[in-house]
Order: C-alpha cells, then structure tokens, then sequence
C-alpha cells in the first residue's frame, strides 16, 4: 500500500527508504508490530553503510499506528549505546495518548471522518488485543487509577 508514496520519497529527497512489513493484527498480537519494526530498525542501523548510509542520517517514519510504532521504537533506542543516534522521527497521526479521551483535541476532532472517537478507540482496543466491552469504561476515563491519572496530569490535561 506504501510502495509509490515510499518511491515518490525516495525520489524528492534524493533518500534511501526502508519500508517495513511488520506482521498485522489482529492475527498477531501487540507487540508482535514493535518487536518487528525495533528489529528492523536496529538491523538496519547496524547495517547501513552496507547500503550506502550514513548511519548518523538515519529518520524513522510512521503514519496512524505507524507512527505510534515509530514513536514508541524511537524511545527503544534513545539510550542504546551500541548503535547511532536516530537523527529524527517523523509521527503522521500517531495514537500516542490515551490517558484521557476527552480533552480538547479529542472533543474538537470526535466527529471527523474516518478517525471518529468511538472508531480510535475500537480500533486502539483492537490493536492491543483487548475486550471491546470496555469501550465506555475507557470514554469516560475509567481505563486509568486514580493515582496514574494525578501523576500525568501535568503533561495530559485540558490546561
């Protein structure tokens, strides 16, 4: 599904693009997904002067659950002495909070088309290979304790 726009990439930014084909749920379970794309990456890293690439250049890159996959494979690798530091990450519309579904991004955006709230949830629910019953435990913020919810509270808060 990725390969022209991977092309088109490649050809603007006069790069190398590694795309990786990480095995899909529900048929794999979490984390089956970062498990592959950590391998891949760091196989690459430790491999990419074989390709012609500069280590130190390296950019991960994901969209949706890519770029979740890439968020959470970027912080995998942060204090990884035995290999290059990532030079950047690119996230496209991660799922990366989930702490609390009603702040101001999620109320303002509930009702887009494609990732409606519901749908995000299901779909992250899903992805983690959970019951779907507990879809309006986790809409009115019953998913966190209590204490967890005042730990975050100043990064995830509607201030």
């Amino acid at each position: 599904a990725y390969e022209r726009t991977c092309r088109y990439l490649t050809r603007k930014t006069n790069s190398v693009v590694v795309s990786v084909g990480y095995r899909l749920a529900p048929e794999h379970p979490y984390p089956t997904q970062f498990e592959d794309c950590l391998t891949a990456t760091v196989h690459f890293m430790r491999t990419a002067q074989d390709y012609g690439v500069d280590p130190s250049r390296i950019i991960v890159c994901g969209d949706s659950s890519g770029g979740t996959l890439t968020a959470a494979v970027a912080q995998a690798l942060v204090n990884r002495r035995d290999l290059p530091k990532l030079r950047a990450q690119i996230l496209i519309y991660p799922y990366l909070q989930c702490v609390d579904f009603n702040l101001p991004s999620y109320q303002q955006n509930e009702g887009v088309p494609v990732l409606l709230k519901e749908r995000t949830i299901t779909l992250g629910l899903k992805y983690l290979d959970k019951d779907l019953s507990i879809i309006e435990a986790v809409l009115n913020g019953c998913h966190i304790p209590e204490d967890l919810r005042q730990k975050y509270q100043k990064w995830v808060s509607p201030d």
